[in-house]
């Protein structure tokens, strides 16, 4: 069961794939991405990621000349040359190549690549146990809403996250809390969970949606509110979000513990609605709460 990719209507073998060496996403990180993961089989939620990957091409002025029709269509078939059960997907677009220069060249395709490979599922040893996690400062630019494929600043943080012995980085502007370098966070006070709203600074999700909206579904109150620092780390429980994490439990955050120190019960609670609906409810092509965080204007 091979890790393949398609590069620019190409299939071939994850090791053999190769881009221009002047293309822009590699000159520049004159791109954006998207991670999707699948459930026995099944891309989870492919239509809003696709869509959430056109919105970001659109910010940045990348024009997408494949339908999201078609790339669906692309990633079903990747998934079936793979053969894997459990697949992590990622897409790439970048502007395409040209010669070095930093204003946008006049004539030139974007480039697309999609990897395949076989997706490891997070043990049941390590969410029993928990996550730790650390603070830093928010260096991020200013429009982190777009998934673009300039992560350096994420890179540095989940480095220093490792290099302290903790698992992830949460980022910190302005006094408040807005997300992690790979993920979105939310903390519950006594039976009240709340997560930063959506804006400039925070990338919306899927996951973090669907939560939102299962919470909704199962009369869990959830806020969206900008908390500070201080007030966030006084919280009962911090769990995280994200397409390979799911629902992750904190339990230390800047070595210090969070709770009781050990996974907490509506991080579980969570988890364990978000399984059954992954299990048992179709995938649904549309999420309708979803277009109010795709995309700023």
């Amino acid at each position: 069961m091979p890790n393949i990719a398609y590069v620019n209507n190409r299939w071939t073998s994850l090791a053999s794939a190769k881009v221009n060496v002047e293309d822009r996403g590699f000159q520049f990180g004159d791109g954006v991405y998207e991670l999707i993961r699948t459930y026995d089989s099944r891309p989870f939620h492919l239509t809003e990621h696709l869509e959430r990957l056109k919105i970001s091409a659109a910010e940045i002025q990348i024009p997408l000349r494949d339908s999201i029709s078609k790339l669906e269509k692309i990633v079903h078939t990747g998934c079936h040359k793979s053969g894997h059960k459990e697949i992590k997907i990622y897409i790439q677009v970048t502007r395409g190549p040209a010669p070095r220069l930093h204003a946008f060249p006049k004539q030139v395709r974007p480039t697309v690549v999609m990897t395949f490979r076989k997706l490891v599922p997070i043990a049941d040893a390590v969410r029993k146990k928990g996550l730790s996690v650390i603070s830093v400062p928010d260096i991020r630019w200013g429009r982190c809403h777009v998934k673009s494929l300039n992560l350096l600043p994420n890179v540095l943080a989940r480095e220093q996250a490792i290099q302290s012995g903790a698992e992830e980085a949460l980022f910190i502007r302005n006094g408040k809390v807005t997300e992690g370098s790979g993920s979105n966070l939310f903390s519950v006070f006594g039976k009240t969970v709340i997560t930063p709203p959506t804006g400039p600074y925070l990338l919306s999700g899927i996951t973090r949606e669907l939560i939102l909206q299962i919470g909704k579904r199962e009369g869990i109150s959830i806020i969206e509110k900008e908390l500070s620092f201080r007030q966030f780390k006084e919280a009962d429980e911090i769990f995280l979000t994200g397409t390979t994490l799911e629902v992750m439990s904190v339990v230390k955050l800047d070595q210090q513990p969070i709770g009781g120190g050990s996974p907490g019960p509506m991080a579980e609670k969570l988890f364990r609605l978000f399984k059954k609906q992954v299990k048992n409810v179709p995938m649904p092509r549309n999420m309708p709460s979803l277009s109010r965080n795709l995309g700023y204007t």
